[in-house]
């Protein structure tokens, strides 16, 4: 399970309970600031075998260099509030980072991520995750994100389910881009949560675990029928 911006694995709380000793959650931005770093990092930490590679924001552009290195060990994806092209944005880099080093993670929280959560209840919650983490951190995560490489093309390519789940008023990446993802991947399915933001595994927890149970439950079952 990796991780949204501005979070840290604390975002998992809620889900790492699905599979008792057998889900890993690792804080991605000790990885550091490249996302090939990251999936390269987590595959080691995962060990070996199987994996259902589930991200949010962030976290799943680390899922889909999971996918692009090591596509043999991947069940399957579940991407959450992910957008797996890139057009790279500088500027926009230069002065996130610029806030979080000369204001502080409260800034950029309330520029930035704040507004992604809307009216949700959880936002006492995911404030407090995000304020936890460092600026150190925080700029390792934006640097990741921001350079990371375009998977559009690879979604094609891939042969293990891909799941794309959004929420209904996400707007990063949005529901007409999360649909386009679904219908470009070989096996791609399309979950919309309505009412929902960006944040989905703290503010949506319920239907995040479903899905999950659910994907995990597939492939049990086909790893039973052809071992």
């Amino acid at each position: 399970m990796l991780h949204a911006l501005p979070f840290g694995p604390e975002m998992w709380s809620q889900q790492t309970a699905i599979l008792p000793n057998k889900t890993y959650a690792p804080d991605l931005y000790t990885f550091g600031k490249h996302i090939e770093n990251w999936a390269k990092q987590a595959l080691v930490q995962a060990h070996e075998g199987k994996l259902v590679v589930v991200g949010c924001s962030v976290g799943g552009s680390c899922a889909l260099e999971i996918a692009a290195l090591a596509p043999e060990r991947v069940a399957a994806l579940v991407l959450i509030g992910t957008k797996a092209g890139h057009n790279p944005e500088p500027d926009f880099l230069k002065a996130a980072i610029d806030l979080l080093e000369n204001k502080g993670v409260k800034a950029a929280w309330a520029t930035y991520w704040e507004p992604l959560l809307s009216s949700a209840p959880q936002k006492s919650q995911a404030r407090s995750i995000a304020l936890d983490q460092n600026v150190d951190h925080l700029v390792n995560g934006l640097t990741a994100f921001h350079t990371r490489p375009n998977r559009e093309e690879d979604l094609a390519n891939w042969p293990f389910p891909v799941h794309v789940m959004t929420g209904e008023d996400d707007q990063l990446p949005g529901i007409s881009y999360s649909r386009s993802m679904a219908a470009r991947a070989k096996h791609g399915t399309l979950h919309i949560v309505k009412s929902a933001g960006h944040y989905l595994p703290i503010t949506n927890a319920d239907q995040v675990n479903k899905l999950i149970k659910s994907v995990v439950d597939s492939y049990t079952h086909q790893a039973s029928v052809n071992p």
